[in-house]
């Protein structure tokens, strides 16, 4: 039986391959970077199973399918620029032991050795699998990605004119295990990263959003009156996009949180799973190049390709 990628593969007979991907952007000022989520890569100490079965199988091609996304993004002309990856970008941690992660090759290296291949500069974020609270304390977790990875628990990214923020919604008092509000099915940021984005927002710099729980799940207010709801709809100007992922599928909220929010699928389950977005600093505006092939509240997106050009005369 064929695969899914060979079915639509020869579905777009009339299609030619990734690397002739379209060429036209809006002006001369525009570039490309690229959005992925939730590639749970895993290590020989990985011991299953998941909750069901198809988790369980996919588990087990993560790597083989970041790395599929990864070649794709690579071929992308004109070139993507940078990539943001939202969260889990590993499974589950095999040791509480900050030593193990220095002593044994894990799946922390693996991560990092597939989107060190990335031809653009990877920017990753924490997901709900890259803590183990309470197992594994989150300044634990803060230091392997400090110490493995370079990364702090939140950060901002400029590049051309545009300011990019990783979120972490794992850092406010429903990921506290000793909290009153502890419910790890809900994402909170904390008092001191809310003011930290309310200040880089401040400025006013055209700005893209990513966090891993989509903002459904994500306390509206956490402190007296301020949340992060409260400073997307503030800043709503400001930001031109939400990126999430966590549910493994397509979905488009809209705008009821203020800026458009769009949840993401995941590299686990389909490799063609990543978003490529043509941002224009000379108009501050962006666009999504794939949108249209999204399969929407499923996992899958199809390959992302364009017409063949016409013939000359």
């Amino acid at each position: 039986m064929p695969t899914r990628r060979q079915f639509l593969t020869a579905a777009g007979a009339g299609l030619c391959s990734l690397p002739s991907l379209l060429r036209a952007q809006s002006s001369a000022s525009a570039f490309r970077f690229a959005v992925i989520a939730d590639s749970h890569v895993i290590d020989p100490f990985y011991v299953g199973p998941e909750g069901n079965p198809e988790d369980t199988e996919t588990i087990f091609l993560t790597a083989d399918r970041l790395a599929a996304a990864r070649d794709a993004l690579n071929a992308v002309d004109p070139p993507v620029e940078q990539v943001f990856l939202v969260g889990d970008y590993f499974h589950d941690y095999p040791s509480d032991d900050v030593d193990f992660y220095f002593t044994h090759e894990t799946r922390l290296d693996r991560a990092k050795a597939l989107t060190d291949g990335f031809r653009a500069p990877v920017h990753v974020g924490f997901g709900n699998h890259d803590y183990a609270v309470p197992r594994v304390s989150r300044e634990a977790s803060h230091e392997l990605f400090r110490r493995k990875f370079g990364l702090a628990p939140y950060y901002a990214v400029d590049h051309r004119g545009f300011r990019f923020i990783h979120l972490n919604n794992f850092l406010g008092a429903t990921w506290d295990a000793g909290h009153p509000d502890y419910n790890r099915s809900v994402g909170s940021l904390g008092e001191a990263q809310l003011l930290w984005l309310d200040a880089q927002l401040a400025e006013r710099r055209p700005t893209f959003i990513f966090i891993h729980f989509p903002l459904s799940v994500v306390q509206p207010v956490e402190v007296r009156d301020f949340g992060l709801h409260t400073l997307l709809r503030r800043h709503a100007g400001t930001v031109q996009r939400v990126f999430s992922g966590h549910w493994h599928r397509w979905v488009d909220e809209g705008r009821t949180y203020g800026p458009p929010h769009l949840v993401i699928g995941a590299t686990r389950y389909d490799p063609d799973a990543y978003l490529v977005v043509e941002a224009d600093p000379q108009t501050a505006t962006h666009r999504l190049l794939n949108l249209d092939l999204v399969e929407w509240n499923t996992h899958f997106i199809k390959p992302y390709v364009s017409p063949r050009p016409a013939r000359g005369l």
